[in-house]
């Protein structure tokens, strides 16, 4: 991804100048491949993306020391979205049928609608991220296309040995959000 131009050159272009290159901005699509997942579900997750644009690309990973498949596929998409610095035209790449559906079919908007209930008795999961990709999407124009997880796509693949990597570290941070949804219950190691 390229840095915006914050020369102040940029601040002197014509009108006609600036909503040509506006124009430009929201037709190319920024392009994000994410993957996310949990050794044992639940148990350490991580998260990968990778961001394209213009030919450039940016690889980001995080980790979390207790959570699930499901929290960091949403995650993923989350940390793709905030690395854009303005609203753009986005096309992200998801193995998880969760996020995708969820996000194409508008399950998760009638779950916020609905209070975050999926139906008279069911409650939705993971409405803490659900709202946060929901917000981004309001920032940006996303859609969501579902890709075969392992069956050899590189980027895919790429986020894969991101997100793994991410999981396997020493020390990661707590997932506020997933550590809530359990209660009182202390999931955290015990350390001598």
């Amino acid at each position: 991804m390229t840095t915006p131009n914050t020369n102040t050159t940029a601040l002197a272009l014509s009108p006609q100048t600036q909503t040509q290159t506006q124009t430009q901005t929201q037709t190319q699509a920024v392009i994000i491949y994410t993957d996310g997942g949990a050794l044992g579900n639940p148990g350490p997750g991580g998260f990968g993306v990778i961001l394209e644009y213009k030919g450039k690309q940016k690889e980001i990973s995080g980790g979390f020391g207790m959570t699930t498949n499901n929290r960091m596929e949403l995650m993923a998409c989350i940390e793709g979205l905030k690395a854009l610095k303005r609203g753009c035209r986005v096309k992200i790449f998801s193995d998880s049928q969760y996020v995708v559906n969820s996000m194409q079919k508008g399950w998760a908007r009638k779950w916020r609608a609905n209070n975050w209930m999926r139906n008279k008795k069911d409650a939705a999961e993971n409405t803490d991220l659900w709202e946060e990709l929901l917000h981004l999407c309001e920032t940006h124009d996303c859609s969501f296309e579902w890709v075969r997880g392992h069956a050899g796509n590189p980027k895919n693949e790429r986020c894969d040995q991101l997100a793994k990597a991410a999981a396997s570290q020493r020390g990661l941070p707590v997932d506020q959000g997933y550590q809530d949804r359990q209660g009182d219950i202390d999931l955290s190691p015990k350390l001598p």
